[in-house]
């Protein structure tokens, strides 16, 4: 059985225990990713409770997600119509 990555990870004063395929290094990346996530929005906003800093901390993530998976779609279709006049020209060739 392959051996599964663990961590012991801090977020926002509280810790926890990572378990999964990724490694240690990784789950401590992204644990500080969110930390650094919900200091920032408690900075503009210390009014707000944990439940909802966590929220919006969720919520600038997959809007941050959202927005890269839309510039990987339009570079994947650049690509794909750059290739496009190449694939044409091979398949008359090979007619």
């Amino acid at each position: 059985m392959e051996q599964k990555g663990r961590a012991v990870v801090h977020i926002f004063g509280e810790e926890y225990i990572m378990k999964g395929e990724a490694t240690p290094e990784y789950m401590t990346m992204l644990a500080n990713y969110i930390d650094k996530k919900m200091k920032q929005i408690v900075g503009r906003q210390p009014q707000l409770s944990v439940a909802k800093i966590a929220v919006l901390a969720a919520l600038n993530v997959a809007d941050e997600l959202s927005k890269l998976q839309e510039d990987y779609d339009t570079l994947v279709k650049l690509m794909d119509d750059e290739k496009a006049p190449e694939k044409k020209t091979a398949e008359k060739k090979k007619a």
